[in-house]
């Protein structure tokens, strides 16, 4: 590697960010670049380790120890093929990837890992500035037309590989604007939306074609895509988990897409459809412990939130790793966000049993319980009891649901098509082909898998494209993220 010692000389040093004060009064993203000499530094951590982990941890199979080392080299070209060959937007998974890679990085097995994640996001950035990412429409065509239901990451990543080999692509999405979950489910102070546009840009330079509020199986007919010679669905898994307790039809309880779906598109000038939805002077409360409720406690500070609390149902995790997690599996570890960082009480080990109304139909408070899991003999929990002693009543004028997806909306376009669903609800494909029940029809993303990363449903989106081209091809050349590159070509 450019540096053999950069692993001891080196600490892990993250960048800097706007203080909590000044970064609540906007929405606007916050975190400082790197200097080049701290650039440079980060770099020179990673190390000649002989069998990177940090491939097998990336969905991707990002190629990271080499851009590492292109990096420190300042050989920003070679740093940015290298990174694009297997990753559409590192622009998105630079900002919002919670970075498996890192939990697999050799040099984590006794000090910090290297921040892949900020050298990823340096790399696009500084080649967007150096003008490395341009359009490339092809001149070849294959007359192949190709429909992509969804422009969240799945379907985007489908759709950039599938234009690159000739193919007509035309990418469906119900809102006003293209992004999917990347523009209405992530918050701008994670991801400003002017990052997507600049891709979309990008991509309609290419010659995608989007269609925007265009709902399959209701204003466009089915009929509509079974004109095309392959289909790509990647509407992701939509339909919200419930919380079916006393009181969930007071006015004031929400779940949490419909809050930050909102809020982005305040900041995004785009038309409210439903009532606002506001935390300002309100005491919130966010059940469930994972990302979406981390962006719902950032965005009710942002709001002037009276106070805002954090239920988690399951226990509180360590800050390390454990002997039932060794390196280098995903470590289940406490993970405390910026969102955190800038005011909210959080509790684990509780359930809510009750909402509780003013009379008029308003959400005053929540009645919740304390709880003790019994865990098995590697410490993992199994179940629990309540401890009913611990019962007690919280104030909550505004209370988020934030506790995952169950699968993709059913009615509609997969009624229509007929497409068989697994045990879970979400469309069923054979493992690592993507071909539905139906002919010509392919899926790939959340709507696939389920409820996941921003960073597999680009892995899945990019395998789909593949299926789908030799489909109508018979062949590929596309490459599979198994696939050895020319980095320099």
């Amino acid at each position: 590697m450019g540096k053999p010692t950069g692993f001891k000389e080196f600490d892990r040093v993250l960048p800097q960010k706007e203080t909590v004060a000044n970064r609540k009064k906007t929405y606007n993203e916050f975190v400082e670049p790197y200097s080049d000499e701290e650039l440079n530094k980060q770099a020179a951590r990673c190390m000649n380790c002989g069998i990177p982990f940090c491939h097998s941890g990336c969905p991707l199979g990002n190629v990271i120890p080499e851009f590492n080392d292109a990096v420190y080299d300042g050989k920003w070209e070679e740093a940015y093929r290298i990174l694009v060959s297997t990753n559409n937007f590192p622009e998105f998974t630079g900002r919002i990837c919670p970075a498996p890679c890192e939990s697999a990085c050799v040099l984590g097995i006794n000090r910090p890992p290297v921040a892949i994640e900020e050298i990823e996001k340096h790399i696009i950035e500084i080649a967007f500035k150096r003008e490395f990412v341009k359009a490339r429409p092809t001149h070849l065509k294959t007359g192949k037309r190709v429909a992509v239901v969804g422009s969240g990451p799945a379907g985007l990543a489908a759709a950039a590989q599938l234009i690159k080999v000739g193919h007509e692509v035309t990418v469906y999405e119900r809102d006003d604007k293209p992004g999917g979950l990347l523009r209405y489910g992530i918050p701008d102070f994670k991801l400003e939306k002017w990052v997507i546009e600049r891709r979309i840009k990008l991509m309609e330079e290419d010659g995608v074609v989007f269609r925007c509020n265009a709902e399959v199986g209701n204003n466009v007919p089915v009929s509509e895509l079974l004109a095309y010679d392959a289909v790509v669905l990647a509407g992701g898994s939509t339909v919200p988990r419930d919380l079916n307790i006393p009181g969930r039809e007071l006015k004031g309880v929400h779940f949490a897409m419909e809050f930050l779906k909102q809020q982005n598109q305040r900041v995004g000038n785009s038309p409210l459809a439903v009532d606002e939805i506001m935390a300002t002077g309100k005491n919130v409360l966010v059940i469930g412990g994972g990302d979406t409720g981390s962006d719902c406690v950032g965005t009710s500070n942002r709001h002037g939130a009276k106070s805002v609390t954090q239920f988690e149902l399951m226990p509180k995790p360590p800050q390390a790793r454990t002997d039932t997690m060794p390196w280098p599996t995903y470590p289940m570890l406490l993970k405390t966000t910026t969102s955190h960082e800038e005011g909210c009480e959080r509790f684990w080990s509780i359930s809510t049993k009750a909402f509780i109304g003013d009379g008029n139909g308003n959400l005053i408070a929540a009645r919740v319980v304390d709880l003790e899991w019994e865990r098995d003999q590697l410490g993992r929990p199994l179940k629990f009891v309540e401890l009913s002693e611990s019962e007690r009543e919280i104030p909550c004028e505004l209370a988020l649901l934030a506790m995952g997806f169950l699968h993709p909306q059913h009615d509609g376009l997969l009624q229509q098509l007929g497409i068989a669903l697994d045990e879970r609800g979400n469309v069923k494909a054979e493992e690592g082909q993507f071909q539905t029940s139906a002919d010509r029809v392919f899926v790939a993303g959340d709507m696939r898998r389920g409820q996941s990363l921003v960073v597999w449903a680009i892995s899945e989106g990019r395998e789909c494209a593949r299926k789908v081209d030799e489909y109508l091809m018979g062949y590929s050349e596309l490459e599979s993220k198994d696939a050895v590159f020319d980095y320099a070509s």
